[in-house]
């Protein structure tokens, strides 16, 4: 069991995102599975139970606060930590999100990869 990646789901519509942020958790030893929109978002998380759910705000199909809604009223899906990943920075967002039940709040232009990777890492040890 000590060699299994801690598994990340990214649910980010950007691809360019989706692939800087997936090599940067792969080179740190993170497995990483990725969804384009809301929707298969919340699909994966069902069929990969992640370690952690990376989830964008503003998506097609279904918005990161529709996601974290079903996700916190999924049994099986609810203690999984989610942060969001967003260009959304106004404090009603925020509080939104944290009262939605996100364990963190990264606004992507204030964080470079590695620092969100560093985060995300401590959020793990935080949840374990």
């Amino acid at each position: 069991m000590a060699d299994q990646k801690i598994k990340i789901l990214l649910v980010e519509d950007d691809t360019f995102l989706v692939e800087m942020y997936t090599t940067k958790f792969e080179l740190e030893g993170f497995g990483v599975v990725a969804a384009e929109d809301g929707l298969k978002g919340l699909d994966m998380a069902k069929k990969e139970k992640p370690d952690i759910i990376l989830l964008d705000i503003l998506m097609p199909k279904m918005d990161g606060f529709a996601v974290l809604d079903a996700l916190k009223k999924d049994k099986e899906l609810a203690n999984i930590p989610v942060v969001l990943l967003t260009n959304l920075g106004q404090k009603d967002d925020v509080k939104k999100g944290f009262e939605k039940g996100a364990v963190g709040y990264l606004i992507k232009a204030h964080f470079m990869p590695s620092e969100v990777v560093d985060k995300i890492k401590k959020i793990l040890k935080e949840h374990k």
